[in-house]
């Protein structure tokens, strides 16, 4: 348990300095993206709302650049303050900046893919490299500060082989670079509704931070002291995001907030050393990527927009559906488009040859348990099933987890 009153006073500074930069990057993010909506306007940087009925008007894409730049001015300004923390040890200090400089790197280096997809369209191929790549600092800092590849056994397989924990070696780097490629993407493919992408970002970005408070005066303090310098600026330029992207959205935000907000946590969990509690927060979109891998490995035809569509005479979300020939599916394509409709996962007819079925999306999984409902509602029930994803998260890692882990045997904070 957190006790605030037994807290060192430095680590007090530094919950507060983290909390009022959260609060200075929301008010900055907040004034500048209507000062600057009309540069994406002009440079036709611009789309319609697919879910509206008068969609005949441009909403300016990719402002979620507005909110990663804000972002990284104010972690530089907050570089002499982390530094501060280990001031009166040179090899700590040198430690903590390592981490800090190359966390900062590879999510520049997100923001500069974000954007230049939002630009040029970038194909599938070079959204799963570019991020792969932009891991490498995170990933060489972590061998060179770190390089603890051990894992922590649960009980099971402690029994059956004989030993608390076991050497993955590359193989455990290959996991971190995996899990960098995952998160920029689990977010950009749960998207397409206003308030979702800002909405699930938030709400993960607040678990986090729960996390590192209740960890801050464990022996862990100090990873979870860098988290929080890293996710209280995030949080308050993802509510500025989310106060103009909300229904009816006046921007969008483009890929950019995705991989940039992806590739936050990602380097969160992977230098904060907690990713396995990470991925516990992004149970739904676990479960959507799963859901989406027949049609995003193209097994099923993948349409390039997969949202709901808006009803022709309601102003309420249905089902967006896919049509193509039966006799085009491979092995696998039929083997999914049997097994699905079983699951209660997607909805298929079969008219002669030609096959339409449910976009395989979490929210058409919504919509199929709830029916048609409005755009805004249903990014009330997605946040809801965040929150509640959450709750069950915490609960495994503070309480379940004493069921399969040993915590005597502690390689790094475990079960992490």
């Amino acid at each position: 348990r957190m006790d605030v009153f037994s807290l060192d006073p430095d680590r007090i500074g530094g919950v507060c300095i983290s909390a009022g930069s959260g609060i200075i990057s929301f008010l900055i993010t907040w004034y500048l993206i209507p000062e600057l909506s009309h540069l994406f306007l002009a440079a036709n940087m611009a789309g319609k709302d697919l879910n509206k009925r008068s969609n005949d008007y441009r909403v300016p894409e990719g402002v979620g650049v507005i909110a990663g730049a804000v972002y990284l001015v104010c972690l530089f300004c907050l570089i002499p303050v982390y530094a501060l923390h280990s001031k009166d040890d040179t090899q700590l200090t040198m430690k903590t900046l390592s981490l800090y400089l190359s966390a900062l790197l590879s999510i520049c280096c997100m923001i500069l893919l974000g954007f230049s997809d939002d630009v040029l369209n970038l194909k599938w191929r070079h959204k799963l490299l570019l991020p792969t790549i932009a891991s490498l600092p995170i990933l060489m800092v972590y061998y060179v500060t770190y390089g603890n590849t051990y894992i922590v056994l649960p009980f099971p397989m402690t029994q059956l082989f004989n030993v608390n924990s076991f050497d993955l070696g590359i193989f455990y780097y290959v996991y971190m670079g995996m899990l960098a490629v995952f998160c920029t993407n689990a977010i950009n493919i749960l998207a397409g509704v206003n308030g979702v992408e800002c909405g699930q970002s938030i709400v993960i970005a607040l678990s986090v931070l729960i996390n590192s408070l209740l960890n801050i005066n464990t022996d862990a303090w100090a990873d979870h002291m860098f988290v929080l310098y890293l996710i209280c600026p995030f949080i308050g330029v993802s509510c500025a995001v989310l106060y103009y992207n909300w229904y009816p959205s006046q921007v969008f935000v483009g890929d950019t907030f995705c991989y940039f907000a992806g590739m936050t946590f990602a380097v969160l969990g992977i230098l904060g050393h907690f990713s396995k509690t990470m991925m516990l927060f992004f149970i739904p979109q676990i479960f959507n990527f799963i859901l989406s891998v027949p049609q995003l490995f193209h097994f099923i035809p993948c349409p390039r927009h997969r949202l709901p569509r808006l009803h022709p005479t309601e102003d309420k979300l249905v089902m967006s559906t896919v049509k193509f020939k039966k006799s085009d599916l491979g092995l696998i394509g039929r083997i999914c488009l049997f097994v699905l409709p079983l699951l209660g996962l997607s909805r298929v007819t079969i008219d002669d040859e030609t096959v339409t079925m449910t976009n395989l999306t979490i929210l058409n999984v919504l919509l199929r348990v709830v029916g048609s409902t409005h755009e805004r509602r249903l990014t009330v029930y997605l946040l809801t099933v965040q929150v509640l994803c959450s709750v069950a998260g915490f609960l495994i890692r503070y309480q379940l987890v004493h069921l399969f882990y040993d915590e005597s045997v502690q390689l790094l904070p475990i079960p992490n």
